[in-house]
């Protein structure tokens, strides 16, 4: 257990809450704390619906933190002819990167037409264009067509002997556990109650019906019983284990699939642009450039392992190498190239005979008897529609609940909103303008993760007591992650708030003692704590670098 001031105080705040509910029970509770759930207490709050969400670790820790970090509409999903699927989350992109700029970011993605590969050129072409006017993507950003030579200027890393030429296309690259946070702050911003390291116990009933569950609250160490009208699970991969406590699973289950991304240094793979390709074996890959590093995924293999320990293995790590070393002329890369990785479960809807990758993508919602309304499948960018028809059903099945329309199509996902792209690039050259002495790659960092937030985290270190420039940085950007992050642990901060461990494991490595320092001035830990919340992040940078041990 923490010993603490400031977590004294979160604990009494806690109490008072759940006191409260026990008087006054919220009207819907949401569990999972992903980007599903993170969507439907937004959606739910925004209309008027009193909304308790419950997350069992920290939130995004489960598949919203491990996806490609795409907002895309799925082209690939154009082969199993998921027209409706494509439009819905083609059309939303646009909406997203509309209402939270600063972590949707424009991406033009190149698809280099190999020999026997996926996609032909006439045939790439037909699905790009379909894709484009599907998503309604303006003029300006719609495909466009090289030839072999106009590709490899486009990126010369490409193998010569297999690129016969390329279509290029648009897409978005985003954080997901970012957005994450954004979305459930932005439910707390509008009346929602949300607490990460609740975990669910069970079901409460009343004649069959449930009227409410079970939570152990792993901070105070205690159990509680809060009731509510609707119950909705948003658990992605764990969505079955409750309906199967509900005794409501029935013939449509969930199928999980691995998906795996390896990161390397930009160094070792120096892409020019995004290249999404071709594995020759049924699958498409992304590799993607990011400041310091190149990321490349995903697998997609059946998964019936622990849910709680998702690793990337020797052969997932290899896959991906493989597929690198086919298509990118580039001295042979390694396993010990890899620098981190992150492997998360994809909660599909099982279809019978189809493998992992035929698997559609769409969402599903079942009701149970007993009233449980569960959601599972979708994807990273359909999150709005998504809560949107959760919350229509729990709207036509409650008449007494507050009818109101959604408002989250037009909703900004932050307390300091940018008009719009332009706009976050301007901010984002003023700072750097302002704080000449502040690394560029650092104030990128700041400004991407945290949006208008990063000027007065820039301000704020420039009072901060630390002689150390970087120090004075992560002492100010941890400060507004204590006030207004919820972040309880360290890795909550390196892995969901920063993504530092994906992206920037060596300053991981350089702050690691530090960081520990801040959080047991904070929380005012004993050495005790102190060292096991160091150790557990010691073996997350293991974890990381494990391949470059081998």
């Amino acid at each position: 257990m923490i010993l603490e001031k400031e977590y004294l105080k979160l604990k009494e705040q806690r109490l008072t809450n759940y006191t409260k509910w026990l008087q006054y029970p919220p009207e819907l509770i949401v569990i999972g704390g992903g980007i599903t759930g993170a969507g439907i207490a937004l959606d739910a709050s925004l209309r008027g619906i009193s909304t308790l969400l419950i997350e069992k670790n920290d939130f995004a820790s489960g598949t919203s933190s491990k996806s490609t970090k795409l907002i895309h509409g799925g082209l690939r999903y154009l082969k199993q002819l998921e027209f409706g699927l494509v439009k819905e989350t083609g059309l939303e992109r646009a909406v997203t990167h509309r209402n939270i700029p600063h972590l949707i970011h424009p991406e033009k993605m190149l698809l280099p037409i190999s020999k026997d590969g996926t996609f032909n050129f006439w045939s790439a072409s037909l699905a790009i264009g379909l894709y484009d006017w599907l998503a309604k993507v303006l003029k300006k950003d719609r495909k466009r067509s090289f030839n072999k030579k106009k590709t490899l200027q486009k990126e010369p890393l490409l193998n010569k002997r297999l690129v016969q030429s390329s279509v290029q296309y648009s897409e978005y690259r985003t954080d997901d556990a970012r957005l994450t946070i954004e979305i459930i702050k932005s439910a707390q911003n509008e009346g929602a109650h949300t607490l990460n390291y609740a975990t669910f116990q069970g079901f409460l009933y009343e004649k069959d019906q449930i009227i409410g569950i079970q939570i152990k609250d792993l901070l105070l160490d205690k159990i509680f019983e809060i009731h509510a009208q609707q119950i909705v699970s948003a658990a992605g991969p764990w969505v079955d284990e409750l309906r199967t406590q509900d005794q409501s699973l029935n013939d449509k289950s969930l199928h999980l699939t691995k998906g795996v991304h390896i990161v390397v240094p930009h160094q070792k793979l120096p892409l020019s642009s995004a290249v999404y390709f071709d594995d020759f074996d049924g699958r498409m890959i992304f590799a993607i450039p990011r400041a310091d590093i190149t990321y490349v995924g995903t697998t997609d293999t059946n998964y019936t392992g622990d849910k709680n320990q998702v690793t990337c293995d020797v052969q997932d790590a290899e896959y991906l190498i493989h597929a690198c070393n086919t298509m990118f002329d580039v001295p042979t890369l390694d396993k010990k190239d890899i620098i981190s990785h992150w492997a998360g479960l994809r909660p599909l809807i099982h279809e019978k005979g189809k493998g992992p990758s035929e698997l559609s993508r769409k969402d599903e919602i079942f009701e149970s008897p007993s009233g449980l309304i569960s959601i599972a499948g979708g994807k990273l960018t359909g999150y709005r529609k998504m809560a949107r028809r959760v919350i229509k059903k729990v709207q036509k099945k409650h008449p007494s609940l507050s009818q109101a329309k959604g408002k989250t199509r037009r909703y900004k996902l932050h307390k300091k909103p940018f008009k719009n792209y332009a706009s976050f690039l301007d901010f984002k050259q003023q700072l750097i303008n302002t704080y000449p002495s502040i690394c560029s790659k650092t104030i990128h960092h700041l400004c991407d993760t945290y949006g208008a937030t990063a000027q007065s985290i820039l301000q704020n270190s420039q009072e901060s007591k630390y002689e150390k420039n970087e120090h004075k940085l992560i002492d100010a950007e941890l400060s507004h992650c204590f006030e207004n992050e919820m972040v309880i642990y360290p890795e909550d901060y390196f892995i969901r708030r920063s993504s530092r461990l994906y992206f920037d494991i060596f300053f991981m490595q350089t702050n690691l003692n530090f960081v520990i320092e801040l959080f047991s001035k904070h929380f005012n830990w004993s050495e005790q704590t102190a060292k096991k919340q160091k150790d557990k992040c010691l073996a997350d940078l293991a974890e990381g670098l494990k391949f470059k041990q081998v």
